[in-house]
């Protein structure tokens, strides 16, 4: 990994470009478009035709729905093991997002005037699984459960189709213990059209969540106002803050777990301690011939991995806050002191004991966190991203005299003379 200096201006290039997270949207976008009013125009014919050219797929009697029996074999095509874990994980990620469920709530704040919000889940519900070679039950989970637990009614999956056309059984098996029972086999930008847009076989929902490849996010960001989404979800990143108290192996294992995510993965260590950056570099070095996935890993860390010595504690968080990483790994000897000052994270894990992996799947907090430094002003999902607030304000004739004085003056400032006459004809009615 390249050990970067903070302030030096050789280093400051390759620290900038960990900030500059930008995806290469506006390469992808025309394709995106075409693709979605396809999807738009000629709906089920659409889904099936990219779903033959993109994942090789023959549409010859290819169902997009999965059906019952196929929920049914999930069931036992999965180890008691596998089951087990799942569940185990379901437990706490409900455990956890209970804790977040807000209510309806009315007020009186003054004579006559009563106001109010009412709290509603939505009434349907689209999750984005990634898929094809890989596979990812975990993800049901992490999006499934809040929407759950908000109370929305239809929950609907998608997820491009692995081979022979089959959705893999552990991901049906976790829908199924969210009790989510649509579940159609398609992915890409097409998916996200029939989401947002309805086809035959998929009526449209109200809300798209769920993390996926720049076609998606592009897809996402191009249907919103169509349809809501969650946030446009990038690739993994883990940032460790760590001293010279960190165990160089706990370190190097967990940004080795981040970047065999993907490629474009960011894999970040700020340290004070030059004898740590020396030590996890060597434990990185050391360990990546030994995972499966050592290629994924090193284009990752050759692209966005870095070491960066900082001259201490206070400029690493400074350095934390301005990265805003999706997780970051708080290893120090004083984490209660440093933890109130760490403003910009997804999640923040703190001690050597707690890896990104816990949170992967399962520990409770959700997986589907803001990234590209989206944390300085974006939260985590949650049971928030699935209820809709409405608000109710109800004055009375008396109260209405009272509002109409205080407030005609700023319509009128503002030049809105309508909405001013809609004021003073309550209060003439009411003097009257």
């Amino acid at each position: 990994m390249r050990i970067l200096q903070l302030g030096r201006s050789r280093s400051a290039a390759a620290i900038a470009s960990l900030i500059d997270r930008a995806a290469v949207e506006r390469d992808v976008e025309p394709a995106v478009r075409e693709i979605l009013d396809r999807v738009r125009t000629d709906g089920d014919p659409a889904l099936i035709e990219y779903t033959r050219r993109f994942d090789g797929i023959d549409p010859a009697g290819y169902r997009l729905r999965v059906s019952d029996d196929e929920f049914g074999a999930a069931k036992t095509a999965v180890t008691r093991a596998v089951r087990t874990a799942i569940g185990e994980a379901k437990r706490r990620i409900e455990a956890f997002h209970e804790r977040e469920i807000g209510s309806s709530w009315e007020a009186e704040p003054e004579p006559g005037v009563q106001i109010a919000q009412t709290v509603r889940p939505l009434g349907s519900v689209g999750i984005y699984v990634p898929g094809g070679e890989a596979i990812y039950p975990s993800t049901v989970l992490m999006n499934a459960i809040p929407a759950a637990v908000a109370g929305v009614d239809r929950v609907v999956l998608v997820t491009p189709p692995g081979p022979a056309g089959r959705v893999d059984a552990h991901v049906l098996f976790a829908a199924a213990l969210c009790n989510v029972s649509e579940v159609y086999r398609v992915g890409g930008a097409q998916a996200i059209g029939a989401l947002a847009y309805g086809t035959e076989t998929i009526p449209p929902v109200d809300k798209i969540v769920g993390p996926g490849n720049v076609y998606v996010n592009v897809a996402k960001r191009l249907v919103f106002g169509d349809v809501g989404i969650d946030a446009l979800a990038g690739p993994s990143e883990i940032l460790v803050l760590a001293d010279d108290g960190a165990d160089p192996v706990f370190v190097a294992a967990d940004l080795l777990s981040q970047a065999e995510h993907d490629r474009l993965a960011t894999a970040v260590l700020v340290t004070p301690s030059p004898t740590l950056a020396d030590a996890v570099n060597r434990e990185v070095e050391r360990r990546i011939g030994r995972l499966e996935r050592s290629e994924v890993i090193e284009a990752a860390l050759a692209e966005r991995g870095a070491i960066v010595v900082v001259n201490s504690l206070d400029q690493g968080i400074a350095l934390a806050n301005r990265l805003a990483p999706e997780h970051l790994e708080l290893v120090v000897r004083r984490p209660d002191e440093a933890l109130p000052r760490l403003t910009c994270a997804g999640t923040i894990l703190v001690g050597g004991s707690t890896p990104v992996a816990f949170c992967d799947y399962g520990a409770g907090p959700t997986h589907v966190l803001p990234t590209g430094g989206a944390a300085r002003f974006s939260s985590p999902l949650g049971v928030s991203d699935f209820v809709k607030r409405t608000n109710v304000l109800t004055v009375s004739s008396d109260a209405s005299r009272r509002l109409a004085d205080a407030l005609q003056p700023l319509a009128e400032v503002e030049g809105f003379t309508a909405h001013a006459a809609a004021m003073r004809v309550r209060k003439e009615q009411t003097d009257d």
